[in-house]
């Protein structure tokens, strides 16, 4: 599967943004979508997940109550939105896709289940 992110850009804090990702090739319905970030100098970090069915949806300590990940499955894509943002969200953020949404909650936080990466969305958060 192909993935394509997009909606990053500069925003002042507390303001909000929307990415989107977009899957292509050979989605699977079952799947889990997940987001990650990684700011200069630092290691990629999880920021949420959900599975594509719906029932499972986890989130970073860091962005609960501010970030909200949702699905739109007949158009393949997943979204981020991301709301009252501080500068400390800066970083590239990337969407990653598993195919069999067969993981605990715990396994969606670790990069290493995703087989599947986008290009990456710069978002810039000035204070």
């Amino acid at each position: 599967v192909q993935l394509q992110a997009s909606g990053g850009g500069l925003v002042q804090a507390g303001g909000s943004l929307r990415l989107s990702c977009v899957a292509s090739g050979r989605t699977h319905s079952r799947g889990v979508m997940g987001w990650f970030r990684q700011a200069p100098g630092k290691e990629r970090e999880f920021v949420a997940a959900g599975t594509m069915s719906g029932g499972k949806v986890t989130y970073a300590d860091s962005v609960k109550g501010r970030f909200t990940i949702s699905r739109d499955n007949a158009k393949n894509t997943v979204y981020l939105q991301m709301n009252s943002l501080k500068p400390e969200d800066t970083a590239v953020y990337y969407c990653a896709a598993e195919p069999t949404g067969g993981l605990i909650t715990s396994s969606m936080w670790n990069p290493s289940a995703y087989d599947s990466w986008g290009q990456g969305t710069l978002v810039t958060v000035s204070s």
